[in-house]
């Protein structure tokens, strides 16, 4: 039977996931609250060299409305959606598309590097593809026995 190692943090990295899930997804809808775009919806995953993620943002119109940063396992995306059509306050029947300022960080799965990182818009969704940093750190020391 192999042996599998022993990680004493995987079952507080569960338990964090699952907190994240019903803060954002499981505690405002109980309440009648949708969440706002301040805070786009974003699907982060990862591959062997790089953490890839999807964020929902309709309406940007110019590369100059969006920022990326990108720092070691955080990623922020702050930016700008426009109104396209002007109307007094008293002539909206419905009014759910959201347009002003919004910002949005999540932890990553993985240390990744700014420089590499590259990213497209299209179909309002911005996809940012970012570079996993190499850690070499694991390196076999010979021992010499004299």
């Amino acid at each position: 039977m192999p042996l599998v190692p022993f990680e004493p943090f995987r079952r507080v990295d569960h338990w964090k996931k699952e907190m994240d899930k019903f803060f954002n997804e499981g505690l405002p809808s109980a309440f009648g609250f949708q969440q706002e775009f301040g805070a786009p919806r974003m699907d982060v995953y990862e591959t062997e060299n790089e953490v890839i993620a999807h964020c929902e943002i309709p309406g940007l119109e110019k590369k100059e409305d969006v920022d990326i940063q990108v720092e070691q396992q955080t990623l922020t995306i702050v930016g700008t959606v426009h109104k396209l059509h002007e109307a007094k306050e008293e002539q909206y029947h419905r009014k759910e598309r959201y347009s002003g300022r919004f910002q949005r960080t999540v932890a990553l799965p993985a240390e990744v590097q700014a420089e590499g990182t590259v990213a497209s818009y299209r179909n309002g969704i911005l996809e940012v593809k970012m570079p996993k940093v190499q850690n070499n750190a694991r390196k076999r020391i010979d021992v010499e026995f004299h």
